[in-house]
């Protein structure tokens, strides 16, 4: 859950240049959150040295891939269908072979290849180096599965390929794995401990992903405050760290600085926080450069102190709201989003009662509202009865989403009568005549071409605006282009 997942990518085919030289169609698609999505350009970025070339049809393909999710159990519904589908292909087209990678890779190994016998390969989120040996292994004819969790795997010397990108936006992992073990949550089992990646290699892949035109870069990582920088190794065995790597240590707030000081023009954002983690220290380094953007998405899950703690969220309520005054008061224009789930086994009325006046408190700009689903392997399915009933879950997601759209109108509408910083992204959905882009906050804003074109970063007017969309016509270019 505490990954932002966007509806619109779910299932989206990978395409990238063809190198002349390979052979092979490979076909890739991907399921979850944006750490998935990083996670299959680096895949692609493997196979292209293997021979295989992207396509987006899979009749023509020889190898298939579907990156998977565990976080929510429509997502796993929809792989196994997908499966099935490729499956049926794969009876016309013998010589194709099927893989699973990510995280249900690693949940259901043994499911998918010795009960169901539907695919060829099951590969974990550690395991992408070793592809080359495992697609060797099913062009011999035998199955091949590699799902060991790595202690120190962080692809930082794999440069990813950036497929169906804006050529504007684009991720740069920094951490993997989690050491936070809510309950509801499979990520700490099939991601693994945490670890964090060599800085240097972080402001290599920055400083690239410039000198080819990018704009703006999202830092990723499951859980981004956590960031910590040693030499390698777990953040858990850093207390272990020899004084001169404790001295010389990189934490999130220094990683922020060093990247907003290596491209003053390239906006940074940094997706997913954890409240119990983020740090004064982060948000001052926020209002210090003008290229950091000021949003944050902040998952809280609940606004009731007994569920917090029956999820293992090692925060209160209280200090929730301590975090949220000192962001506002340090940062008085930063966005704030959230993840909220309804439903958690045992939660009453008067539980969600307090999640409601939580967000009447903070006033999000927008949110990612759940239901509550058992995931399998999660502490909360070994321990807690799935005990609230769907109707009642149904009507209270229901008041949530009320509540937050109620908000969203009421912070779209703050930004009437500025002219804010837009960074062009791309035609807008509605309208071929407007284009689209992000104001620092992450609200999208929409506004007449004109002479203007993507990777612009454009001054303009808000004049008009609905709950999700700012609309707004262009007065110049803003200093940074």
């Amino acid at each position: 859950m505490e990954k932002v997942i966007d509806e619109s990518q779910q299932g989206s085919a990978l395409s990238l240049e063809n190198k002349e030289k390979n052979g092979r169609k490979l076909y890739i698609e991907s399921y979850g959150c944006q750490m998935n999505f990083s996670d299959s350009e680096i895949v692609a970025s493997i196979l292209a040295k293997e021979g295989f070339n992207t396509t987006q049809n899979l009749d023509d393909a020889d190898l298939v891939l579907v990156n998977t999710c565990s976080i929510r159990e429509k997502a796993e519904q929809t792989v196994r269908k997908r499966l099935e589908k490729f499956n049926a292909v794969k009876r016309t087209k013998p010589n194709m072979k099927v893989g699973v990678l990510g995280c249900m890779a690693e949940r259901l190994k043994s499911k998918f290849l010795e009960e169901e016998k539907i695919v060829d390969m099951v590969v974990g989120p550690d395991a992408y180096k070793d592809l080359p040996n495992l697609i060797q292994e099913i062009d011999e004819g035998r199955n091949a599965v590699n799902v060991i969790l790595s202690k120190d795997e962080t692809y930082g010397d794999v440069a990813p390929v950036r497929l169906n990108t804006n050529g504007v936006s684009a991720f740069v992992s920094i951490t993997r794995g989690c050491d936070n073990m809510c309950t509801f949550c499979v990520v700490p089992f099939t991601r693994g401990r945490e670890r964090s990646r060599d800085p240097q290699s972080i402001l290599e892949e920055v400083n690239d992903l410039w000198e080819r035109g990018f704009k703006e870069i999202t830092l990723l990582g499951q859980n981004v405050d956590s960031y910590l920088w040693y030499g390698g190794g777990l953040k858990k065995d850093f207390d272990k760290a020899s004084d001169m790597q404790k001295a010389t240590s990189v934490n999130f707030a220094g990683l922020l600085e060093l990247v907003a000081q290596a491209r003053p023009k390239m906006r940074i954002r940094f997706s997913t926080s954890n409240p119990q983690d983020m740090t004064l220290d982060v948000i001052e380094a926020m209002a210090k450069y003008e290229n950091i953007c000021k949003y944050i998405h902040l998952p809280v899950q609940s606004g009731s102190n007994r569920i917090l703690k029956a999820m293992n969220r090692l925060h209160t309520r209280e200090e929730y709201f301590e975090l949220i005054d000192n962001i506002r008061k340090i940062i008085p224009d930063c966005a704030i989003s959230q993840d909220m789930i309804t439903g958690f086994p045992t939660e009453t009325e008067e539980d969600h009662q307090d999640t409601l006046s939580l967000m009447e408190y903070v006033k999000y700009d927008f949110g990612f509202m759940f239901a509550y689903s058992e995931r399998p392997g999660t502490l909360a399915e070994r321990k807690m009865e799935d005990d609230i009933p769907e109707a009642t879950k149904k009507r209270r997601l229901s008041e949530i989403i009320e509540v937050q759209q109620k908000h969203s109108h009421y912070r779209t509408q703050q930004h009437l009568g500025k002219t804010q910083e837009i960074l062009v992204e791309g035609t807008s959905k509605k309208s071929d005549a407007h284009w689209m882009g992000r104001n620092s906050q992450n609200t999208v804003a929409v506004f007449p071409k004109e002479h203007y074109k993507v990777g612009d970063f454009v001054n303009v007017k808000i004049n008009e605006c609905t709950s999700a969309t700012l609309i707004g016509e262009a007065v110049g270019y803003s200093e940074n282009n």
